[in-house]
């Protein structure tokens, strides 16, 4: 990724700040971190392979991703798909919505905020390719940072339809970097057998 000009960097330090404030933590790489936190990095540092020269609005919805996930717990929503899709389509209207006041302190104009918006909610996913771009590098973050929860709690078979269910959201290009995700041997083989179709 290029070297970041004032106004992007002082927009994401902003997110990172608020991310930091996340009570659940994550190691990721070795190092012990915020999840939101970890979140918002990992989905930058995807895109930087993902995307040879995003533009500012690309990195910070990446980066933005999961801001201040935390404060909106699933558990406040009913149990089951339909209660986990709301709270998945509410949390990413928060998300762009919060991003708002970051971008405008860090000098951002109104189309550009607009256009972070409409990429952290993925307004136009399967047209837009910056809002691809975003989906895929949430999809690697979740394969890197929740895939062994996601283990713990779920049987086999669920566990390779999830992996399915998420492999399907992905891009090529994003496929493609799977195999690159630092993972212990049981996560690869996981994502083996569930990109490969086997049980």
């Amino acid at each position: 990724m290029r070297g970041l000009n004032p106004r992007l960097a002082s927009a994401l330090d902003a997110i990172d700040a608020a991310n930091a404030d996340d009570p659940t933590h994550v190691v990721v790489r070795g190092d012990d971190l915020p999840l939101a936190l970890a979140h918002g990095r990992l989905a930058s540092s995807w895109v930087a392979r993902l995307r040879a020269e995003p533009d500012d609005a690309l990195v910070i919805a990446a980066r933005a991703h999961h801001l201040r996930r935390w404060e909106v717990p699933r558990a406040s929503y009913p149990e089951g798909r339909p209660g986990y899709l709301r709270w998945r389509r509410d949390q990413k209207a928060r998300h762009a919505r919060d991003v708002e006041a970051i971008m405008a302190t860090a000098g951002y104009d109104a189309e550009s905020i607009q256009r972070a918006q409409q990429l952290i909610r993925r307004d136009d996913l399967g047209t837009d390719a910056d809002a691809q771009v975003v989906e895929d590098a949430a999809c690697l973050v979740f394969i890197e940072t929740q895939l062994v929860d996601v283990a713990d709690r779920f049987q086999r078979d669920h566990l390779l339809d999830v992996i399915r269910k998420t492999a399907s959201k992905m891009s090529p290009a994003a496929l493609e970097l799977v195999a690159e995700i630092p993972l212990a041997p049981a996560g690869h083989e996981l994502l083996s057998a569930a990109l490969s179709g086997s049980t």
